[in-house]
């Protein structure tokens, strides 16, 4: 699978803006696991740090899962990868793990928070609410995923660079 990355418009309107970024982020992830094999996309190559790009990944499925389907859609399914026992888990993928379960499990969840979002304006509030108690508008979550991805774009672009010398933006 290859991954095409757009450049965000420059002028565009608030909600394609955010739109445009948050895709954005997300193909950047996308680019930063491709070529490697499962086994290089669950190293930790930044002990003592446990972080990995099929943990990123899996992370970002649950993080997509919770925003767009607990809190926005009020659909809460449960957790894909974390449990009780492992509050982490997200981030702990074993040798049994696939990337093509990760990549097709993230996508999934990708596509439904796009559902979720397409009917709601970026001013209205989520049907659901943050453990917090707090309740959020649509503008407010795109803003945080965007924060999110760039975040953990950034622990990409080093875990991607420590496993093979691949740079990027």
């Amino acid at each position: 699978m290859t991954t095409e990355r757009r450049d965000p418009a420059t002028t565009a309107d608030e909600r394609p803006m955010l739109e445009d970024w948050l895709e954005y982020h997300r193909q950047t992830l996308a680019l930063k696991c491709e070529g490697l094999t499962d086994e290089q996309l669950r190293t930790a190559s930044a002990p003592p740090s446990g972080l990995s790009l099929m943990g990123l990944v899996r992370h970002m499925a649950e993080v997509e899962r919770h925003w767009y389907r607990k809190v926005l859609a009020a659909d809460d399914p449960g957790p894909i990868y974390y449990s009780e026992a492992d509050p982490d888990g997200d981030f702990h993928p074993t040798e049994a793990d696939t990337w093509q379960e990760a990549h097709t499990t993230w996508q999934t969840e990708i596509d439904i928070a796009r559902r979720n979002a397409a009917d709601v304006s970026l001013d209205d509030l989520a049907k659901g609410r943050h453990h917090s108690g707090k309740q959020f508008n649509l503008r407010w979550i795109h803003i945080h995923m965007i924060e999110e991805y760039a975040r953990h774009n950034g622990h990409a672009d080093l875990i991607r660079e420590r496993l093979d010398g691949a740079t990027g933006d």
